[in-house]
């Protein structure tokens, strides 16, 4: 879309005008501008713009000025100059109605010549099937170019990085943002395939383990003493084996277990050493109860303990710990190159150290304990923190022993695939995940994304030249009865009088004309005739340019991309009837709608003012160009200002009406009741009904406000309101999709046109 005219210097009447930067075109864009002020020359760079001719620039230098014309025009895709004697780049897409349209295709004064046929007959097929046979010339072309660029970006890509694939098969291969793990999980699987004896064999994780310390159940043991044993005769004896040295207590426990049999050849009972008789010493019933059954019990549980603290933690079992470690180590280091497997990171050294420490303080503490039953002892803080030290490394190991168990399922799975498994089909994959990753690795990434982007470029041009080749074949076939029930369907809507017959092509030596009739009152006048009635004596200048008119409305319906059209009419109403000014605008208005953008320019502010009125108010904008010094320049032109309201034709015509009646206007009476309403609630009531806003939801606020500080309009003018669009909507198609049959009594409508002006003569 044309969205700005930027920059105007050294053309026409635009010295240097650069206002136009800040007047933004829409979809409907209207400028005005009296006569010599710059309109022609507007639609003849827009002309030039469509073309790319940059004679029709030159032509319109501005005399006086050494520099050559320079044109800045914003565009929906950013800006196109015409600097340094030419355009950037043409937009086709830009269909103009100029004087220069009509002196082309119909006449340049009031003969028709051989060239006006031939460029009609271009316009009918020539306009779209020239433009479209070159278009595929260019498409063929283009498809050639591609074909060079491919062979040279296919050689581009070296053929050992495609393993032996395509070009096309090589650059297709799908990306994969995880293929440095893909390919790593290939490579064991092949791995795997190729050494399925050595995994069948293969044994999975054992568990380690460690044996534990219990240094509560040590600290209960160790602190056990004879609690029934009298405290001073227990004193006495502590005293007395104290005397004795170390072993004392053992020795004197052991000797105790030999009195009965040392008394055995006495009648009394005999010491076992010296045989005196002991019944005299008091020591000996404390020995006895100080040495019971009780003392035994916990002798034998500290030499069990002690005992099993060497069957668990002492011998092979060091041996046999650091032998499973080394096993887990070349099994973790065969299973990690199939599947992943935790590193074995355990210190033996440390551990045993951490262990013997341990179990040595252990020992050490249980034969002090062994050596003095009766003494309550605990672990010192040493070996507490020997016996941490190694139950943080047994945490460790078992730790570390569980992570290698749970890959076990997973070495099964492997063992199962190995079993199974097709090295032909594993290398394959391998490689086509190694293509993968080459792929989309610097630089043959960018080569392949060149060499696709290309590829992609040539379909695209593929589908434009089969396109191009089947509008072409349908135009050729088609065009020409099409275009002329476009032409008489334009000619009738434009209350022409006349019609064309007989739109055929001519072939001659010369190249391809159009031939044709017009038929005025069904008698067919020829183009050309030395005598009686000919074209150049039977249509006027308005007849001629509202031909002209058809001929490009109907050039634009055949157009295939019209809905990209940029349409430029240039005085359109330039010796046209004024009967024809209505049709000509309701004709601009349907475009508007079937088109990317219309533009405007015209020297009659009235037709200007039809177009804007009613026009979306969001997609319209209007322009003067208006004198300034010697010369022109652009400015926002407030319309509403110049337009003549449509409200004062009603209101006189209603009055009219009211006053005679009149059968030939009663219809248009009828149909501007409801206009005449809304004219006035828009007066009454700007606030609460702005432009735009219907009727219909404006009563609906009406009757919620009723009785409320805010009301509007009472109940009664709302029931009034209400009663004359009843009536009133019967002539309006947006109600009634028969409003143009709808029956008319005169006084009916004579009845409702006095309480519309009654309606409206209130406040």
């Amino acid at each position: 879309m044309l969205e700005r005219i930027q920059l105007l210097r050294n053309i026409g009447q635009f010295d240097s005008v650069n206002a136009g930067a800040q007047l933004p075109f829409a979809r409907l864009t209207l400028i005005y501008a009296e006569n010599g002020r710059g309109k022609t020359t507007l639609a003849s760079i827009l002309r030039s713009l469509s073309t790319g001719s940059a004679n029709l620039i030159f032509e319109r230098h501005r005399l006086g000025t050494a520099n050559p014309p320079h044109i800045v025009l914003g565009v929906t895709a950013g800006v196109v100059q015409f600097q340094n004697g030419a355009w950037a780049a043409p937009m086709p897409e830009i269909a103009i109605f100029d004087d220069a349209f009509v002196a082309a295709n119909v006449c340049s004064g009031v003969e028709i010549d051989a060239g006006h046929r031939q460029n009609l007959h271009e316009l009918i097929l020539g306009s779209q099937g020239v433009v479209l046979n070159a278009a595929l010339r260019e498409h063929v072309q283009r498809i050639e170019e591609h074909n060079r660029a491919l062979t040279q970006k296919n050689i581009a890509i070296p053929t050992v990085a495609r393993g032996g694939m395509t070009v096309d098969d090589f650059c297709a291969l799908p990306t994969n943002p995880d293929i440095d793990a893909a390919i790593e999980a290939a490579e064991r699987n092949l791995a795997a395939g190729q050494s399925v004896e050595a995994i069948r064999q293969r044994e999975a994780f054992q568990a380690l383990s460690l044996p534990a310390f219990a240094p509560d159940a040590l600290n209960e043991l160790l602190a056990r003493t004879l609690p029934d044993l009298e405290a001073e005769a227990a004193t006495r004896i502590r005293n007395h084996l104290r005397n004795l040295g170390n072993g004392g207590e053992t020795w004197v426990a052991d000797g105790m277990g030999l009195v009965e049999e040392a008394s055995n050849e006495h009648d009394h009972r005999a010491c076992p050493f010296c045989a005196q008789d002991l019944a005299g010493s008091d020591l000996i019933a404390h020995y006895q109860a100080y040495f019971s059954d009780a003392y035994r019990g916990l002798r034998n549980a500290i030499s069990e303990i002690g005992e099993n603290i060497n069957t668990m933690h002492g011998g092979d079992i060091t041996a046999t710990f650091e032998h499973a470690v080394h096993i887990a180590k070349e099994n973790q280091a065969f299973w990690n190159a199939f599947t992943e497997i935790p590193e074995v990171l355990i210190d033996t050294t440390f551990v045993l150290e951490c262990w013997i420490a341990a179990r040595d303080a252990v020992l050490t503490t249980l034969r002090t304990k062994a050596a003095a039953p009766l003494e309550h002892m605990e672990l010192s803080v040493g070996s507490l923190t020997a016996i941490r030290a190694y139950g943080a490394c047994r945490d460790d190991v078992i730790a570390l022993s569980n992570a290698l168990q749970a890959t076990n399922p997973t070495i099964a799975f492997v063992k199962q695939q190995a079993a199974a498994a097709n090295l032909a089909a594993l290398a394959a994959d391998l490689t086509r995940l190694q293509a993968i990753r080459t792929r989309y690795s610097d630089p043959i990434s960018g080569l392949c994304q060149d060499y696709l982007d290309e590829k992609a470029a040539k379909t695209v041009t593929e589908n434009l030249r089969s396109q191009a080749r089947a509008t072409l074949d349908n135009y050729r076939q088609n065009t020409f009865p099409a275009y002329e029930a476009a032409i008489n369907t334009y000619l009738q809507r434009f209350n022409a009088g006349f019609r064309l017959a007989s739109v055929n092509p001519v072939n001659n030596r010369g190249g391809s004309s159009c031939n044709y009739n017009v038929v005025i009152n069904n008698v067919p006048v020829a183009l050309l005739a030395d005598a009686g009635p000919a074209f150049r004596n039977t249509l006027s200048a308005g007849d001629r340019n509202t031909l002209a008119l058809a001929f490009f409305f109907a050039s634009l319906d055949q157009d295939p991309q019209l809905d990209q059209k940029i349409v430029v009419i240039d005085d359109p109403m330039t010796s046209l009837d004024e009967h024809r000014s209505l049709t000509t605008v309701q004709e601009m208005r349907r475009l508007l709608m079937r088109v990317h953008q219309v533009i405007v320019l015209s020297h009659s502010k009235p037709f200007l003012c039809q177009l804007w009125d009613g026009a979306d108010t969001a997609a319209r904008q209007a322009i003067l160009i208006h004198r300034e010094g010697t010369g022109s320049n652009l400015a926002a032109w407030d319309v509403n200002q110049d337009c003549i309201t449509e409200h004062d034709r009603r209101h006189a015509l209603v009055s009219a009406y009211l006053h005679a009646a009149d059968p030939m206007t009663e219809r248009r009476v009828a149909a501007a009741l409801r206009h005449i309403l809304e004219a006035f609630m828009r007066v009454a009531y700007p606030a609460p009904f702005p432009p735009g806003t219907l009727l219909g939801p404006f009563l609906g606020i009406c009757l919620q406000r009723v009785g409320q500080l805010n009301q509007i309009l009472s109940q009664v003018d709302i029931d009034e309101v209400r009663a004359i669009l009843a009536y009133a909507n019967r002539f309006h198609h947006d109600t009634n999709p028969a409003y143009e049959l709808a029956a008319i009594n005169d006084q009916e409508l004579s009845h409702f046109c006095g309480r519309v002006l009654a309606f409206t003569k209130r406040g």
